[in-house]
């Protein structure tokens, strides 16, 4: 294993991308080694391990949790969407915390990766909605829209009934009604 472990760590990503199937077929056992490549000073060993605990079936949502605040924010970008591989209820807080990362990729897939969730993510959602900044309610609604739970039908409204509400949020309310099957005209009488 430690071969291959090494191949993975090279600085070579091309050798890097193609020792994973080989990794892969160490199955359980590799995820620890993996885990302790994610403490490393080094970021592109954090990233390969991230890369790896990504595309293992014996990968816990719950390792992947801690990477979502790693300092450096393609780390934090790769872990958010290795969850989206491994999604689970228990990632919902961090990914609601990671949807104000200042990195916007790394946001934006951690909303992906609550749509991925589901419906367990509406209401955290939600509050989202409530309370951020438009940056990031954009990335709530647009997640919202593509969970598509009834729950968010008021918030919808709310966003399209708004006068002042950004562009881009109305536009994802009108998509995730859409999707909810509430394609009509939306007016304020």
């Amino acid at each position: 294993m430690q071969k291959f472990l090494d191949d993975l760590i090279s600085g070579d990503d091309a050798r890097a991308e193609k020792t994973i199937p080989y990794l892969l077929e160490f199955g359980e056992a590799l995820i620890q080694p993996l885990i302790k490549l994610t403490h490393s000073p080094d970021a592109n060993t954090r990233f390969w391990a991230v890369r790896a605990l990504s595309a293992s079936p014996h990968t816990l949502t719950s390792h992947l949790i801690p990477l979502l605040n790693d300092s450096m924010p393609d780390i934090r970008a790769a872990a958010a969407l290795a969850i989206m591989n491994h999604p689970n209820d228990e990632a919902v807080e961090a990914l609601i915390q990671t949807l104000y990362d200042s990195d916007a990729l790394t946001a934006s897939l951690a909303g992906n990766a609550l749509v991925r969730i589901g419906a367990s993510a509406t209401a955290p959602l939600l509050k989202v909605m409530e309370e951020a900044k438009t940056n990031v309610r954009i990335t709530a609604i647009r997640a919202l829209a593509e969970i598509k739970d009834h729950r968010a039908i008021p918030m919808m409204m709310k966003c399209l009934n708004d006068e002042n509400e950004s562009a881009v949020i109305q536009y994802w309310a009108v998509q995730g009604l859409n999707k909810l099957g509430l394609d009509m005209v939306y007016i304020n009488p």
